[in-house]
């Protein structure tokens, strides 16, 4: 019998549970829907979702155990007692997951729930999604040989150039082993490695190396949900804001392109920049959003040495080595590593499949608002295509 896909409750990304508790505080008669896109547009047959339907109902087996109550209290000290006292009691419903096919064989899934709930449900499904489709279709088995000899390449890269760099894999993972075995792998001779996105494999991890951390602070569902019910001109600013008010200066690191990096800046005010570490680069160029972003602090004569970026989009080693170099004592940069720590296995090519928030409901009593996600890409915007337009009205980002 194969291992479920999901092992733990914690086996989640951090920022899952920073934004879970923002939700408490902020809304918690919040109602969102997740729904999930194969930008490849995979075509899958009913035992498919038959199997995926089975891993959806493992969820429901999973609890905080002690063990990890305690060390999430002690290494996740910003987020309070109170949260992981309820997150004891919280259980998966594989209920509120409707998963099926269209007339195309095209994967669908979607849940609803209040948004402090749902939002845990994200990563497990796309995760349980890669896993059940690598389990049932890939018949070449994974060269273990390959994913060592790959790890000591990156490893060895980011050792000689003192890269630092954090696995943020979990979602388009191959398997649970393997993110397992590459953790482990990285642990034993990445010095630059600094943690993972995985909360329990930090957890696991740290037992080797004390220095090992949760890594994570927001997504871009959270400013997606703010927009919906206040509108997109704000929505940055207020989340800043409202973040603060929560962590304290804690987890000080913002994403900025959820309505492109142009908006982000208009609403990045001089309190703002200095209150926040850094930002997040999660779309477009690289070096553009770098310098954009130094020249945002030098116009506030804020020193940028003393600021950092988190680049995590689509990176490998080489590519987060030439940013490294481009931004060396500019600005303080490290990388969230994804995929092609997790899913570079020699026998497979890993899915492009996101899980996006798709409405929001402030409480019941208001109206279901889409939401919408913009980018600093061209045609990667998601949402409905009147509201995109919309939201490029409102934001004056429409090319006249």
């Amino acid at each position: 019998m194969a291992q479920p896909t999901v092992c733990s409750m914690i086996e989640n990304d951090l920022y899952k549970f920073s934004m879970s508790y923002y939700y408490q505080r902020t809304t918690p008669e919040g109602i969102g829907t997740f729904y999930f896109t194969d930008r490849n547009g995979h075509v899958f047959e009913q035992e498919f979702v038959d199997e995926l339907k089975k891993e959806f109902k493992n969820l429901e087996n999973l609890a905080l155990t002690d063990e990890e109550f305690e060390w999430c209290r002690k290494n996740i000290s910003y987020i309070p007692r109170c949260y992981f006292e309820w997150l004891s009691g919280f259980r998966f419903d594989s209920s509120i997951i409707k998963v099926s096919l269209d007339e195309n064989g095209h994967l669908h899934i979607e849940a609803t729930d209040n948004i402090y709930k749902v939002t845990l449900y994200e990563i497990p499904i796309l995760t349980t999604v890669s896993e059940v489709y690598y389990r049932m279709y890939n018949t070449t088995p994974i060269d273990w040989n390959y994913i060592d000899t790959q790890l000591a390449r990156k490893s060895e890269i980011s050792n000689v150039n003192k890269l630092k760099f954090a696995n943020f894999g979990m979602r388009r993972r191959y398997s649970h082993a393997v993110e397992d075995h590459v953790t482990e792998y990285l642990t034993n001779h990445a010095k630059y490695f600094i943690g993972s996105s995985t909360v329990y494999f930090a957890m696991k991890y740290q037992s080797i190396r004390k220095d090992l951390k949760p890594i994570g602070t927001m997504a871009h569902e959270l400013i997606m949900a703010t927009a919906a019910f206040m509108g997109p001109k704000e929505a940055n600013y207020y989340v800043m804001q409202k973040w603060n008010e929560i962590y304290g200066g804690a987890m000080g690191t913002m994403l900025p392109d959820c309505f492109t990096t142009e908006v982000f800046l208009r609403n990045f005010s001089m309190d703002m920049a200095k209150l926040y570490d850094g930002v997040r680069h999660d779309s477009g160029d690289p070096f553009e959003f770098g310098e954009k972003i130094i020249a945002k602090y030098e116009s506030y004569h804020i020193d940028p040495t003393t600021k950092s970026i988190v680049f995590s989009d689509s990176l490998d080693f080489d590519r987060a080595l030439a940013i490294h170099k481009y931004f060396e004592s500019r600005i303080k940069v490290s990388f969230g590593i994804g995929t092609n720590l997790t899913n570079d296995v020699g026998t497979a090519t890993p899915f492009n499949i996101v899980m996006k928030l798709k409405s929001f409901q402030v409480n019941p009593r208001q109206p279901v608002y889409p939401c919408v996600k913009l980018s600093d890409v061209p045609g990667k915007e998601l949402g409905d295509p009147d509201e995109i337009q919309s939201y490029k009205v409102i934001l004056g980002l429409l090319k006249k």
